[in-house]
């Protein structure tokens, strides 16, 4: 299993890991708005993420929180020094109401125990699963997306 330097990330270095890796990411205008230990935040204007209404299109509302969860294992793992590849696995969008302005989705970063044991099981079997919950903010506060992914890491 390879390793990581344990050198701290930046939202900032983490937006740019993604439009690399990921170059929708960069046609969404997406950008890390906040990275900490507890959660994951994504943001992106709605002006390139709409759709023939002027609201969020449904393909952007599910990809965000993707990507926020996504990104939240991933820190996961660069935390624990070790370089795997993340994919989804399994995917569930709830659409409660329309996104009428900038896409904000939240993801919660998995608890230390959580972490521990992943990492644990990833060291051993090489590959781990682990479930992931996120949301994108609507009007009023009121969550616009509700998101359920299982996400796979391999090494």
């Amino acid at each position: 299993m390879s390793s990581l330097s344990p050198e701290a990330m930046t939202p900032q270095s983490l937006e740019a890991f993604l439009h690399e890796k990921i170059p929708l990411t960069l046609a969404m205008g997406l950008r890390v708005a906040e990275s900490s230990p507890h959660h994951l935040v994504l943001e992106a204007p709605l002006a390139p993420n709409r759709n023939h209404l002027g609201t969020a299109f449904g393909g952007a509302l599910h990809t965000m929180p993707i990507l926020a969860c996504y990104s939240a294992l991933w820190m996961t793992l660069r935390d624990a020094g070790i370089d795997a590849h993340v994919v989804v696995k399994r995917s569930y969008a709830d659409y409660k109401r329309p996104v009428t302005g900038a896409l904000r989705a939240v993801a919660t970063r998995p608890p230390p125990g959580i972490s521990a044991e992943f990492i644990e099981d990833l060291r051993r079997h090489k590959k781990a699963r682990m479930d992931l919950e996120a949301i994108v903010e609507g009007p009023n506060g009121k969550n616009a997306v509700e998101f359920h992914g299982s996400f796979v890491a391999l090494v």
